[in-house]
């Protein structure tokens, strides 16, 4: 019903102000003192040792909890339900484990690398930490993945966009990272193969947006890192090729 001739119109209703948790939210996403305050806690904690060769994957959860405060979707940080669970593990595991052996047998050795990886060698026949190595394997897989393709890309991609250059510069700097990420326990040899496995799990992921596959695939290469070093296959593998 109209109202009646001269009466005065109502007030113009203004839209719902935003609580209080959208605005928390908005500011974890963003790039001001919370958001920068959250990026700088989730990459300096990482993992936390509690034991040789435990490490607890707080980064990685601190990834899922910022995600879930700040309401950025799953599939931004790469959390996308496979079409098929059994093909992605199947494909993950046969990929991550060729990858680690033509990266031992053809590009290690085409690179000057030692062949024996002397930062982990105490694991050769060791038993009684074969357990716990097994675990750090896979936390590995969880754990760099979601920091460095997950959150890492989706925080680069959100301040430097979604150009071709972009991500070329997400790529190339991530990776870097990574690899230096690993100089320090494992020397040079170990940031080399650490830089090239984070470029070619970096173009996985953007090509498909899906971290599970890498996550797996990355498990898988540290799994047949440390079957060889466990069994003393190291030097055999090394020299397949190139003797």
């Amino acid at each position: 019903m109209n109202p009646p001739e001269g009466a005065p119109a109502p007030p113009a209703t203004s839209p719902p102000a935003a609580g209080a948790d959208d605005t928390f939210a908005a500011r974890l996403r963003g790039f001001g003192p919370l958001g920068l305050l959250a990026i700088a806690v989730i990459l300096l904690t990482g993992n936390i040792g509690v034991a040789p060769m435990v490490y607890l994957p707080v980064g990685a959860v601190l990834v899922l909890v910022w995600a879930r405060l700040s309401r950025t979707p799953w599939r931004e940080i790469g959390y996308v339900r496979p079409q098929s669970w059994v093909g992605t593990v199947v494909v993950g595991v046969v990929f991550g484990t060729a990858f680690k052996v033509a990266m031992k047998m053809i590009v290690m050795p085409l690179l000057g690398a030692d062949p024996v990886n002397h930062a982990y060698h105490f694991l050769a026949g060791n038993r009684a930490l074969l357990p716990a190595a097994i675990y750090a394997m896979l936390n590995a897989g969880f754990s760099e993945e979601t920091v460095f393709r997950g959150f890492v890309f989706e925080r680069l991609g959100k301040l430097l966009g979604s150009s071709l250059a972009a991500k070329v510069a997400i790529l190339v700097a991530t990776s870097l990272w990574f690899g230096l990420a690993h100089y320090r326990v494992q020397g040079l040899a170990g940031a080399e193969q650490a830089t090239i496995t984070g470029l070619v799990f970096g173009i996985i992921m953007m090509a498909t947006g899906r971290i599970w596959i890498i996550m797996i695939a990355h498990a898988a290469f540290d799994l047949t890192a440390l079957a060889m070093i466990y069994l003393g296959l190291e030097a055999k593998v090394a020299h397949l090729i190139f003797k």
